[in-house]
């Protein structure tokens, strides 16, 4: 059963007995934990009375009633996202809006019926796939609004094996996709950290980057042909593996959040399953020596499926927060290599922990990994082995969880991100980590690069902080406005790849322009003249 007021499913959590430094790393950064705010019973949550009989009068010709749904359970979780302030909402009983009805299309035809009739009667309409963004892109604005969920429109529905291109619904989550092209012999190799959450409509409406981006190339870089619909009709976009026929199309849903239309179907580029795959961990004695490794990786190649360089701040976290092997000789041993580590001059407090990984044929691999371990010791790394590594793919997507337990706690815990050339890379990351220390007050800021390319690389921060109880959402804004101003100031990317929403829609303009913002605008109004789609996101509602 899907966790409402939280992250994934009731039947997972993080849990602090197996990760016993969590408690005093917390008291020792930004002090001892204590009670936040509690998660409400789901029948005490205030929400706007829907108005049933109007909406089941409305589609009762295009959806059967099983289709339509007006419960609480439902209507609070397609209300919000995922992000801190989605999820205070719940706690604190502060939902603004919440969609009148949500409703369960399970063809292409009953979309495009759904949104001539939300047209007509003056409806929004929100597309909601998997429900796991953390920009607000899910926040309605207007009354009365609509949620579009894409469940039924899942699965695999054709596979060209001699031409690598699989069409799946916009509703297919990220297990059931991969699941169904592994048997037959394939993989997309998309896997962000929402992969069991999230939906491929999700992925392409916010352009996501896998977590392997580097070596399988992020979403869009993998989209053949798109079908969308609007409230003008449906759109069929991509006719080959390139084109010159004038600006894609493409483009404009791909990144769009809804705005525009609704994804139903995609055609995707996939690959062969991997004869091998080799991951490992390296330590470096800065960040700063770490950048130079993955930089000349990327730019004179291998390059590698992956390559995650946490800074020195997220090392010391990983390492405190580590469950570790179990067993009290384990923990030796692995205190006994640490201490060993250290003598060899990788100090606490300065070292870099960089995963490294390569899939592909077995000499391409071996290969591969043979060239990376090269120009990693001669920037200086220490070779960690497999262990690290494995240990970080075993809990790669449990780690949304922790934010759970954390704000249990009362601690303000979220993240952002950005991308910017290799030159501007190292100054910026200085720049963020000070300016997102600043405006915590007393916290702790950490960052990991994430996403590599030939000429620059993303930047994820996360940050944590005591819960200011009397206003956690004050100093949620003070903390985004600040390093979001700063990521503009330091000529960054906006968002490397959570999205838009309305969380960022403020510093849109200054990355695009006011010619390109009306560029954008003028779409609008060209597919969605009544602007009932997604009303608010990308842009204020005119």
């Amino acid at each position: 059963m899907p966790r409402w007021w939280g992250w994934g499913s009731l039947d997972t959590s993080y849990s602090a007995e197996e990760h016993p430094g969590l408690g005093p790393f917390l008291s020792a950064h930004i002090g001892p934990p204590f009670r936040g705010y509690a998660v409400p019973a789901l029948e005490s949550l205030s929400l706007p009375a829907p108005t049933s009989g109007f909406l089941s009068q409305v589609f009762s010709g295009v959806l059967s009633k099983q289709d339509i749904r007006i419960d609480r359970l439902s209507r609070v979780g397609h209300a919000l996202g995922k992000s801190y302030t989605d999820l205070m909402r719940i706690r604190t009983n502060t939902i603004a809006h919440a969609p009148e009805a949500v409703l369960f299309p399970r063809t292409i035809e009953q979309v495009e019926l759904i949104l001539d009739t939300c047209e007509r009667e003056s409806l929004a309409v929100i597309p909601f796939g998997g429900g796991t963004s953390v920009t607000g892109a899910l926040d309605a604005e207007q009354e009365p609004t609509i949620s579009l969920d894409l469940e039924n429109l899942q699965g695999l529905s054709g596979l060209d094996e001699v031409s690598h291109l699989a069409t799946f619904g916009a509703g297919t989550l990220g297990p059931k996709l991969e699941e169904a092209l592994a048997s037959r012999g394939f993989t997309l190799g998309h896997f962000p950290q929402s992969f069991e959450y999230s939906t491929l409509g999700g992925w392409l409406a916010s352009r996501s980057a896998g977590q392997n981006s580097i070596g399988y190339g992020r979403i869009e870089d993998a989209v053949f042909h798109l079908e969308a619909v609007t409230p003008r009709g449906r759109l069929s976009m991509g006719r080959g593996p390139a084109s010159a026929s004038g600006p894609s199309l493409k483009d404009l849903f791909l990144g769009g959040e809804g705005a525009f239309g609704v994804i139903v179907s995609a055609t995707l580029r996939v690959r062969p399953l991997p004869a091998k795959k080799d991951y490992r961990a390296y330590f470096f004695h800065s960040f700063e020596e770490g950048v130079e490794a993955v930089r000349e990786l990327l730019q004179t190649g291998p390059k590698p499926s992956l390559a995650r360089l946490s800074d020195a701040c997220e090392t010391q976290a990983g390492l405190a927060l580590s469950g570790g092997p179990h067993g009290a000789g384990s923990q030796l041993v692995r205190k006994v290599g640490l201490r060993l580590v250290e003598t060899l001059g990788y100090e606490p407090g300065h070292t870099s922990l960089l995963l490294l990984g390569y899939e592909g044929g077995e000499r391409e691999v071996e290969d591969g990994g043979s060239r990376a371990m090269r120009v990693c010791k001669a920037r200086g790394a220490f070779d960690l082995g497999h262990s690290p590594a494995k240990e970080w793919l075993a809990e790669r997507f449990l780690h949304p969880y922790l934010r759970d337990l954390l704000m249990d706690w009362g601690v303000m815990v979220d993240t952002f991100e950005t991308a910017t050339s290799w030159s501007n890379l190292v100054p910026l990351h200085a720049q963020l980590t000070g300016s997102a220390r600043q405006a915590l007050g007393h916290g702790f800021v950490m960052c990991h690069l994430s996403h590599a390319y030939e000429t620059g690389a993303s930047l994820y921060f996360t940050f944590f902080a005591a819960q200011d109880l009397r206003d956690p959402f004050e100093q949620w804004d003070r903390v985004k406005k600040e390093v979001t101003d700063q990521i503009m100031k330091g000529g960054a990317t906006l968002t490397h790849h959570h999205g838009i929403g309305r969380f960022h829609r403020p510093w849109l303009e200054g990355e695009i322009g006011a010619r390109g913002l009306d560029g954008l605008q003028a779409m609008k109004r060209a597919l969605d003249p009544a602007g009932i789609m997604n009303p608010g996101v990308l842009w204020r509602p005119s």
